[in-house]
């Protein structure tokens, strides 16, 4: 979390050192690490004015500042920053994952860190140090430019493509991650070389530890002297030139892969500068030896930081080559090294993330709407702020690319888990419930909840009868499932109540709105046993699609669109890739790692099947057994088939459940989708939720099926000529496409292996779990899918929360009028942030800080559709006033910029495309144009009653 950077004459250097993973939980790292980085760095740097130092991720510093600095380091902080010898980089709570987080989350955290910078320090970060996350994707850097920064810097990506890169000194490049925007969010992106983020460790006269004079980190508790057991020889008389020419023949080395004369050198690793003392101490008579005989040695070098490394590059005044929409994903390190198992790996976790960013952001919208209706309504604001905030805080450490991933022990794993626990409620048997809709679109749709009565009657807010539909439970048998028809409008909610019995209704017509649905049981089916398939077909209809079922597989054997008249045959079922765990056989399979050692087998021996048919939605259940005479199912797939109420767009997708686990150790298991679609083994996946792109398949030396996996954060389909398959997910997954007319989702993962650096770090992935997944799947035209799957995966990560009508007698709702955006716009964000900055700068800076504004709102709309992707919602849209607008600005993504002040620095290319782009300062009737792919940020002074 902290770096150093150094410049040069003929070549510059740049030094950085990071705090540490997140392989430990937040407390115990403190303990250990953080408290001695923060601590030491802040008295060195105040000892040399030349000393500079880079923090990178909020969470820890925070902690530091809230529980550890004292008010002498807080004054030497305070004036290191002003000085700009103490440089915050990217400024988000955490280094997100670029692979497996959504747009929603990587937002949330980074606003979380810019607010606390700019509220604490006056200062906005301006420039990226995205080093560690597994790959790149083409989302980031245009958040990161929609922040305000200036410049990006990565260095994971695939190892052949950086050796290319190197050789033909493109590894710093303009980068347009938007095909919609284009010159409008362009970056310019420097890429580390193959020596990455940390100083070279092999030193040919000393040991391993190289340039590391700080010791070996010790954990969980520092040594009592606070004096670290050190292995690197200190730098002397007799040490210096050898350290010296050691280290500029690797400067030396890595200024022929750039075309600029300053060279970036990273000093520091994972887990430095704890004793930093030690480590200056050391650097100061290096760098001083090295200038002081820079003629012989052909380089001259400084601390900076990033910031000033940037700006010598820009001054540079070069032309740059432009790199389009393509991202860097997937990574791999090596032949046999793909980093593609950790987009499948820690399911739950992964799943409870999103449940809980779904759940914050329905709070947000709630507590807005509430504070916009009534400013001094009963609720205490600033009880409501501080759950909030620790809402986004737990949302926020979970980005991490050492969390979410999966890459981090099962400790640390469960700590996420416990955080994130809080934000989420079951709820089972209430009688009266609240059902709110967090988005503003007006939606028809079925909730679902489960209780343990077998008949229930459900009423509106009005007394009136509501179609409901109840049914034994998929996952037990001592619970029933009570579906829901639900009709809400954008950002309301209604109270619902549910009268149950044990008695079967009698009383018509009431009975007449709860259907009570009763399955059929089908013969267990042995795969030995398919000789002769495709004879005896059953179907399940609804309004939109003909599904049929074969009876001797008990597989889904085709599936007919009735209005586009295309039948395209289709199975799903379970395969398993078994993987190695000992290094001395072969490649194995870890956390971060998928090296299958082989093609994927079946991972079942029989299948049973279930069909529900209902008057809401018809269910089929298929259970799949790994061997015949097992008693208990080993997957499961339960397949909701809505009916079509009101709106035909519904009954389009299938709602797909599976239940998975636990699985046998060392074993992969990926729902595998056979279609009859010709796609050529071309996939198309998202980029955490913003944009598609395409995934041809790509045959390589080695290890082709494990570098043909990508992440799949929201959306991912397959297509021909006429129809396309598509699935949403409400979790990350590993996704690839096989072969011809194949999706393959990776679901699970099970591994253990005896890699000594796993093992001593707890990273072995026995994850002994049950999961329990949902993908949407759609099958339709390429042209009808295009106006939805961008609307579906985002009504599935918001569905409408259910929660219990605790007090009948208070109003526990209110009456919102409805917030409907245009079909191709989302309301991505609407909260209140509580900041106590003021929206001018120059007042921030001279001003002393007030009480949090409980009445500023946060705004951001984004436009869903690319540019062309659909003749009318491609089209830029109107957001017309929400309601009445007492005052208004734009802003840059993270709030924290003034838009119109906002000047990013502008990177000479060869085609030179104009970045101009409109800005509203305070818009009239609050009537705003956004276009394609654009997120516009607000702040909003809403007066009462507007919604």
């Amino acid at each position: 979390v902290g770096h150093i950077i150094w410049l040069d004459l003929c070549k510059n250097l740049y030094m950085r050192f990071t705090l540490m993973k997140f392989k430990y939980d937040s407390q115990e790292s403190m303990h250990a690490y953080a408290a001695n980085v923060y601590t030491s760095v802040t008295e060195e740097l105040s000892k040399a004015k030349d000393r500079r130092f880079i923090a990178v991720e909020q969470e820890f510093f925070r902690l530091w500042w809230d529980t550890v600095a004292t008010d002498s380091h807080k004054r030497q902080v305070r004036q290191l920053v002003k000085e700009g010898r103490l440089e915050f980089i990217i400024g988000g709570q955490v280094m997100h994952d670029e692979a497996v987080t959504d747009l929603d989350d990587e937002i949330l955290q980074m606003t979380e860190g810019h607010g606390f910078l700019y509220e604490t320090f006056g200062v906005r970060p301006q420039f990226s140090w995205h080093v560690d996350p597994f790959g790149a994707s083409a989302t980031t850097p245009i958040l990161f430019a929609l922040a305000g920064f200036n410049a990006h810097l990565i260095s994971r990506i695939d190892y052949d493509l950086k050796d290319a890169m190197q050789k033909n000194k493109k590894l710093q490049f303009v980068w347009r991650g938007s095909p919609s925007l284009k010159a409008q969010q362009e970056i310019f992106t420097h890429t580390m070389d193959q020596f990455s983020y940390c100083t070279p460790s092999y030193l040919p006269f000393s040991n391993s530890s190289g340039f590391y004079w700080n010791g070996v980190a010790l954990f969980p508790d520092p040594p009592k002297d606070g004096v670290y057991p050190n292995m690197s020889l200190p730098v002397t008389k007799d040490t210096v030139h050898a350290y010296a020419q050691t280290m500029v023949d690797n400067i030396k080395q890595r200024a022929e892969w750039f075309r600029t004369n300053h060279v970036l050198w990273p000093w520091g690793c994972d887990k430095q500068f704890y004793n930093s003392s030690v480590q200056f101490n050391n650097m100061d008579p290096l760098i001083k030896y090295i200038n002081q005989n820079s003629k012989e040695f052909g380089v001259t070098v400084q601390y900076a930081t990033l910031s000033e490394y940037f700006q010598a590059i820009y001054q540079s005044n070069l032309t740059w080559e432009v790199r389009g929409s393509e991202d860097f994903l997937p990574y791999s390190t090596e032949p046999y090294q793909a980093w593609t198992g950790f987009y499948a790996s820690r399911n739950v976790l992964k799943g409870l993330a999103r449940q809980a960013s779904s759940q914050l952001h329905a709070a947000e919208t709630l507590f807005t709407s509430y504070r916009v209706m009534f400013p001094d309504g009963p609720v205490a604001k600033d009880w409501a702020l501080s759950k909030l905030r620790a809402l986004r805080w737990a949302v926020s450490e979970v980005q991490h690319h050492d969390a979410i991933t999966g890459t981090e022990s099962p400790k640390v794993a469960d700590m996420y888990l416990q955080h994130l626990n809080l934000l989420i409620s079951v709820l089972n048997n209430y009688l009266h419930v609240i059902v709110y809709n967090p988005l503003a679109w007006n939606i028809t749709t079925i909730i679902n909840i489960t209780v343990t009565f077998p008949n229930a009657a459900v009423y509106d807010d009005k007394g009136q009868p509501v179609p409901a539909q109840i049914q034994r439970s998929a996952q037990s048998n001592v619970t029933n499932d009570l579906f829901i028809m639900v009709e809400l409008g954008g950002l309301q909610q209604r109270n619902y109540l549910i009268k149950f019995s044990e008695k079967h209704c009698s009383q018509r017509p009431k009975c007449m709105w709860t259907y009570e649905a009763k399955g059929v049981l089908f013969e267990r089916r042995n795969i030995q046993a398919w000789r002769k398939t495709g004879r005896r077909l059953l179907p399940v209809l609804s309004g939109c699609y003909k599904l049929m079922f074969d009876q001797d597989t008990n597989l889904l054997h085709s599936i007919t669109h009735l209005q586009e008249k295309r039948e395209v045959m289709m199975t799903q079922d379970f395969w398993e890739y078994h993987a190695n765990g000992d290094v001395k056989v072969g490649p194995i399979s870890d956390n971060y790692i998928f090296s299958a050692n082989s093609s994927s087998v079946r991972a079942y021996k029989a299948v049973e099947m279930e069909i529900i048919p209902g008057k809401i939605v018809s269910e089929i259940r298929q259970y799949f057994y790994r061997e015949e005479s097992d008693k208990d199912y080993a997957y499961s797939v339960t397949t909701r088939v809505p009916e079509c109420f009101g709106t035909k767009a519904r009954c389009l997708r299938l709602e797909q459940t599976y239940s998975l686990g636990p699985l046998r150790l060392n074993t992969e298991v990926v729902l595998r989708t056979s279609s009859s679609l010709k796609n050529n083994r071309t996939l198309y996946t998202d980029d955490n939720g913003y944009q598609m792109m395409k995934r041809p398949y790509r045959k390589f030396t080695n290890n082709t099926l494990a570098r043909n996996y990508f992440p799949m954060v929201r959306a991912a389909y397959i297509e021909d000529d006429v129809s396309r398959l598509v699935l949403v997910s409400d979790r990350a997954h590993g996704v690839s496409s096989q072969a011809h007319g194949q999706l393959e989702v990776m679901l699970h993962r099970r591994l253990w292996n005896n890699l000594p650096w796993n093992l001593g770090y707890n990273l072995t992935l026995n994850d002994s779990s049950i999961v329990m997944p949902t993908l949407w799947m759609t099958l339709s035209s390429i042209s009808a899918t295009s106006t939805r799957y961008q609307r579906e995966a985002i009504e599935l990560q918001h569905r409408p929360v259910v929660k219990p009508k605790l007090n009948m007698e208070s109003r526990s709702s209110f009456p919102v009028h409805s917030v409907v955006l245009p079909p191709n716009l989302h309301l991505l964000s609407l909260s209140v942030p509580g900041w106590n900055y003021s929206a001018n700068h120059d007042v921030h800076l001279s001003r002393i800080h007030s009480e949090p504004d409980y009445d500023r709102v946060l705004l951001r709309i984004m436009h869903l559709y690319e540019e062309g992707e659909d003749p009318e919602l491609s089209k830029p849209d109107l957001l017309q006033g929400i309601g009445e607008v007492k005052e208004l600005e734009e802003r840059s993504l993270t709030g924290t910029w003034d838009l119109p002040s906002l000047q990013r620095w502008k990177w000479k290319t060869a085609d030179n495309l104009d970045t101009k782009f409109k800005t509203c300062r305070s818009c009239g009737n609050f009537t705003v144009t956004i276009a394609p792919k654009e997120i516009r940020t607000f702040f909003v002074h809403f007066s009462s009653s507007n919604f």
